[in-house]
């Protein structure tokens, strides 16, 4: 069976939950799955690179038989093989075709040059949208409440802070309505000139002050979307969460899905959380959204 040479079509970033697309590829998989690849799709896949935000969840649908969608992943091709969840280069790279694998537990019945319909959970889908606006805001309230704190000049963000957010982060995970990262404060970030030891007497200023800016811009209702790099809708294609904030746009590279203005929430707030191991902290935040 041939391999797609371009890029999947992907028009999750527009806010899209379905779609019409041709099966261009099917790849049985070890486990018993098959790899289902379209040339078109709204389905938003998770990125094994940084698995912030999780699949979407639905069903492919040809005539009247359905397959549930059991997962989604970034995979890629450079024509002799495709690599499912696993690519060896980075999304984007030139000679690779970036494609939206849906998993599908039985994929009887379905052919090369099929046209079938996707389709994407819209609570799911809302949910993972709201967590990860609210994840993107929480982050530069946060880098501007930490800014006193730091002592140097560093790399700043959008709004320019110093961006704790990108110098520390280990780890962030996209919740229905919510989100948690985790940031790593060890000597690295301390040479940077970050006071990590005035960190633990400030923790509720902190949150006061992150709650205090998210509530701000959570009142504008501000137009939030996705900007992207070109012309295209491929999936390697680099895109960026673009927010209308009172001081200014800001930007921040994401491949995620999100709302289309703040006005979709009614508050957004943080909890954080510090611990001490093997001589380094870790920090702690968990995003709350409530829908509006």
């Amino acid at each position: 069976m041939s391999l797609p040479s371009t890029d999947t079509v992907v028009t999750y970033p527009d806010g899209d939950l379905t779609a019409t697309g041709t099966v261009v590829h099917l790849e049985p998989l070890p486990d018993g799955r098959t790899a289902v690849l379209l040339d078109r799709t709204a389905f938003h896949p998770v990125d094994p690179v940084w698995p912030d935000q999780p699949a979407d969840t639905g069903e492919l649908v040809l005539g009247d038989r359905t397959y549930p969608i059991v997962d989604a992943v970034v995979g890629a091709t450079d024509g002799g093989s495709l690599f499912v969840g696993d690519a060896p280069v980075r999304t984007g790279t030139e000679g690779w075709a970036f494609v939206v694998c849906h998993l599908v537990e039985d994929a009887t019945g379905l052919e090369e040059g099929a046209t079938v319909a996707v389709s994407a959970d819209a609570e799911h889908r809302r949910a993972l949208s709201t967590g990860h606006t609210a994840c993107h805001l929480a982050s530069l309230a946060l880098n501007e409440a930490l800014s006193p704190l730091w002592t140097k000049e560093v790399k700043v963000d959008g709004r320019g802070r110093p961006d704790f957010d990108q110098l520390a982060i280990t780890s962030s995970r996209i919740l229905p309505d919510g989100s948690t990262d985790e940031y790593r404060i060890g000597k690295s970030l301390r040479k940077k000139g970050f006071a990590a030891a005035e960190l633990p007497a400030r923790l509720d200023e902190l949150s006061a002050t992150i709650d205090g800016l998210l509530a701000e811009w959570v009142a504008t209702g501000a137009p939030v979307g996705i900007a992207r790099d070109g012309d295209g809708h491929g999936l390697g294609e680099r895109r960026r969460w673009r927010a209308e904030l009172p001081d200014g746009v800001i930007e921040i590279p994401c491949g995620g899905t999100h709302l289309h203005s703040l006005s979709e929430l009614a508050a957004v707030t943080v909890t954080l959380e510090l611990v001490e191991a093997e001589g380094a902290l870790t920090l702690t935040m968990r995003t709350s959204a409530e829908p509006a």
